[in-house]
């Protein structure tokens, strides 16, 4: 029996993090799939480095993968409990992320002198130098060594051993949190199940890992972790944002009779939409990859102009390149779905890093006056959700819609309860009624929503041509009257703009009676929840309004803010949608919290910015 001391927390947060070869990615997937399997909450937060392959055993080129697990869960959590480190250079980068007294599991093997050198260290003892002596528990495992003797005998070479290095990780980490082993065997057949050899030599490490912990009682206390209280009743797995997002539209063209065409061009954060969506063939979905983000869209359009329920996603660099294409779907009343899964930029900037500056870009980056619809999603499993919305909004529209996500959301996970199709909102596209057989003339239009009718081609008695030029109101044909140019695009500002009657009205969280008010939008939901609890746990009454759909804004938006003295808008950009909003509500003083440091949002500096505020 363990004889350690066992400790009892409502959530723990382990980071794991190594050189970008050291599978802490898997290791983290794995122990974050493990702990919501037992009935835990979770949220994740992978972080790559942004070099394809840094030097090894450097700063730039360290992995890491967060994991907060337990009950209430909105955040990966500001600091770690545990934290896992390959190299120096993985202690060197979260040197300020341990929390008092926390623990540090260290591969000893691989902190020689020139592996410190490389990290930046200029003594023996990175743990004295970075004062770490007396302020956490250092418990050092020759993780490399024991890898390697415990694949003595199958007979593989000395880099594919070393590189199980990550399951004794694992399987000590699970000792550590009292996690069966089971089932972390079980998500390891899956994972190699076309690698017999391989899941062989990982499931040994595995427990050996496990065992090496619980037979020589490292001087360390066990936890255990609260499972969650808050949970409905389902059935639940653990889902990332981009996959989250495929599924919403292979969701949306189910309920709306459609087949699904995912036109694309890959690109990160958000090639694994493409990738997810490529490998649903059995559900009739058709994708294309595009030779550049062009391609892409434009074949999406044509797909929307012949009947699809059609989509594209992209990144920031992507959405710029598809801008022109865009325009066409406004002027030509075409449904499309953009998702755009935001990264650091401009151009290349940061690409595996988080950020939420494509907002204007979303809103505006189009020439002419080419209004559309923008939506954003808050939590991985949210995605799901509002990928599925717009579609819906799209295609009972005839409008182009932007759906923000971005790295944070797109690359983390969270526990996801299964939804019923048969529970989700009807989707009715806005297909043309019989009575204009004959009469469809391409821009013809429910006069009282203005929405264009859908009528798809080859149809007989509606058949029509859409395209780029400005076409007459009244007839359809190709038009450069001054007037009607005038009428055409007030036509489409209006149809976007009455689609906040469609929107679910805003509510406000927190203390709603406060004079403060938080307003967020997207992904920093988690973050600005967690921070108002805070506050008012402090006693600094606080309320927290946050936007899923962006333009247009819900229609009870102006009045709501309106009722607070102090309003506060923070966002990971340099203020894009306080912005925004002063546009759209006039005489409101929007203060601002703002970073643009490619990591989301802790809930600790949200709190001082606020109080200061």
């Amino acid at each position: 029996m363990n004889e350690n001391k066992m400790e009892k927390l409502d959530s723990v947060v382990i980071r794991f993090s190594g050189d970008s070869g050291d599978g802490m990615q898997l290791t983290g997937t794995l122990f974050s799939s493990l702990s919501a399997i037992l009935g835990n909450e979770i949220a994740t937060f992978p972080d790559y480095p942004a070099e394809i392959r840094a030097p090894q055993g450097t700063v730039s080129g360290v992995s890491g993968f967060q994991v907060n697990v337990g009950s209430g869960i909105n955040t990966p959590g500001d600091h770690a409990d545990v934290l896992v480190v390959m190299n120096p250079a993985a202690l060197q980068v979260n040197k300020n992320i341990l929390k008092p007294l926390g623990v540090v599991i260290y591969d000893a093997d691989s902190f020689g002198k020139k592996d410190l050198e490389k990290a930046g260290f200029t003594t023996d003892n990175p743990f004295v130098e970075l004062g770490f002596k007396d302020t956490v528990q250092i418990i050092p495992v020759p993780l490399t060594s024991l890898t390697v003797k415990s694949l003595e005998g199958f007979g593989m070479d000395m880099k594919s051993m070393t590189r199980s290095k990550n399951m004794f990780a694992l399987g000590l980490i699970c000792w550590l949190f009292n996690r069966e082993l089971d089932k972390a065997q079980h998500f390891l057949a899956n994972k190699f199940a076309k690698k017999p050899d391989l899941l062989k030599a990982n499931a040994k490490v595995l427990e050996d890992g496990f065992n090496y912990g619980h037979n020589l009682h490292l001087n360390i206390s066990t936890f255990t972790v609260a499972k969650s209280d808050q949970l409905e009743k389902g059935k639940y797995t653990i889902i990332s944002g981009n996959k989250a997002t495929a599924f919403g539209l292979i969701a949306a063209a189910e309920k709306s009779g459609l087949q699904l065409f995912l036109g694309s061009y890959p690109i990160t954060p958000a090639t694994d939409i493409l990738h997810e969506l490529a490998a649903r063939r059995d559900l009739g979905v058709k994708t294309f990859q595009a030779e550049d983000e062009i391609g892409g869209i434009c074949t999406a359009l044509g797909a929307s102009y012949a009947g699809s329920l059609a989509a594209t996603s992209t990144s920031g660099p992507g959405l710029a390149l598809k801008s022109e294409a865009l325009g066409l779907a406004v002027i030509a009343e075409l449904p499309l779905v953009l998702i755009d899964v935001m990264r650091g930029g401009p151009s290349t900037g940061l690409p595996t890093k988080t950020e939420q500056t494509d907002l204007l870009q979303a809103l505006y980056g189009r020439n002419g006056e080419s209004p559309l619809v923008v939506m954003a999603a808050s939590s991985p499993d949210d995605c799901f959700y509002y990928a599925y919305m717009a579609s819906k909004i799209a295609l009972e529209n005839l409008t182009p819609v932007i759906l923000l996500t971005d790295a944070f959301i797109g690359n983390g996970a969270s526990l996801w309860k299964l939804p019923k199709l048969s529970d989700m909102p009807e989707i009715k596209p806005h297909y043309a009624p019989e009575s204009l057989k004959d009469n469809f003339n391409g821009l013809s239009r429910d006069e009282q929503t203005k929405i264009r009718y859908w009528a798809i081609p080859s149809t007989e008695g509606f058949e029509h041509r859409v395209g780029g030029l400005e076409r007459n109101y009244n007839t359809g044909v190709i038009s450069t009257d001054g007037a009607n140019h005038a009428k055409m695009v007030a036509t489409r500002a209006f149809k976007v703009q009455n689609i906040a009657k469609q929107l679910p009205l805003l509510e406000v969280e927190g203390d709603a009676s406060a004079d403060t008010l938080v307003i967020g939008w997207g992904s920093t939901r988690g973050h600005l929840q967690s921070a108002v609890a805070e506050l008012n746990k402090r006693g600094k009454r606080t309320a927290h309004l946050h936007f899923n759909y962006i333009n247009p804004l819900p229609s009870n938006a102006d009045e709501l803010i309106r009722r607070y003295k102090k309003v506060i808008v923070c966002e990971l950009n340099s203020g894009q949608f306080a912005g925004y909003l002063r546009s759209k509500i006039h005489g409101v003083d929007f203060l601002q919290v703002n970073k643009i440091e490619g990591q989301p949002f802790s809930i600790e500096e949200l709190v001082e910015h606020i109080e200061k505020l």
